[in-house]
């Protein structure tokens, strides 16, 4: 199902359960990673603009755990990776901080915090541990974590080559510490339900939230692909059906 958002950003909810977390508008996720040119501050004002006039809470959250041994995994020195990931990990921040600044006077409360700073918060500690026991004992989350993995870094692999054990490793403990937000932000954040927003679609995304049984993602917990209008809309869902005009927070909590 897709929302047109507004004339910015089109919105797929990934199942109906999503959509109805959509609706609801409490809380809205933006993850962001260094070193992805689709996050600049230009985007970041956008995606800001767009988020507080449809969610009473925004959060953004940019990796920072596991970017040096990704480095170091394909092919940088140590030292090289230690210093590029720091630098990768300072300007994703500057960019955020920007793009929320220039968007405007903001309409809802906004947070950017790094994912490092969350790795006290118990909620977190437990589904961290979550996520490493069914990365060990679910060969089904397993498999999507595989390929998620290889959707990310396949690039980066010489042509020919297929990533090493080690570098998987390195990309199941970057992935890892991401993954929480995916499967119950709400508890979390202490918010009544949360959407996580990303501009594609994740080999995880069935995973977590259409399979019947493993690990899944918690029922106040959504996925939603956010987009510029202008990409291409090939991908729909098997549920699909004509979705309601979206409104604004205040509209949808004086419904």
């Amino acid at each position: 199902m897709t929302i047109t958002a507004d004339a910015s950003f089109e919105v797929l909810p990934f199942t109906r359960t999503c959509h109805h977390i959509w609706e609801d508008g409490d809380h809205v996720l933006i993850g962001v990673s260094p070193g992805n040119s689709y996050f600049s501050s230009e985007r970041i004002s956008h995606l800001t603009r767009w988020a507080t006039t449809r969610f009473a809470q925004v959060d953004f959250v940019y990796a920072d755990l596991h970017v040096d041994r990704m480095f170091a995994a394909f092919g940088y020195t140590q030292e090289h990776a230690e210093k590029r990931a720091t630098k990768e990990i300072k300007a994703v921040r500057r960019r955020i901080l920007k793009g929320v600044e220039e968007s405007g006077p903001p309409h809802a409360e906004i947070r950017v915090r790094a994912l490092s700073e969350f790795q006290t918060n118990p909620v977190y500690q437990l589904l961290h541990r979550r996520v490493l026991h069914f990365l060990e004992t679910d060969d089904e989350f397993r498999k999507g974590c595989e390929e998620m993995a290889l959707h990310f870094v396949g690039s980066k692999l010489p042509e020919g080559e297929s990533i090493t054990d080690a570098q998987l490793q390195v990309c199941f403990d970057y992935m890892a510490a991401e993954l929480p937000f995916f499967i119950d932000t709400p508890s979390i954040l202490d918010v009544p339900s949360s959407v996580a927003a990303y501009h594609v679609k994740m080999p995880m995304t069935d995973v977590l939230f259409a399979r019947g049984g493993g690990l899944r993602a918690t029922r106040n917990q959504a996925y939603a692909v956010v987009r510029p209008e202008a990409a291409e809309t090939a991908q729909s869902d098997a549920n699909t059906n004509t979705a309601p005009t979206e409104r604004t927070v205040d509209e949808r909590r004086a419904a």
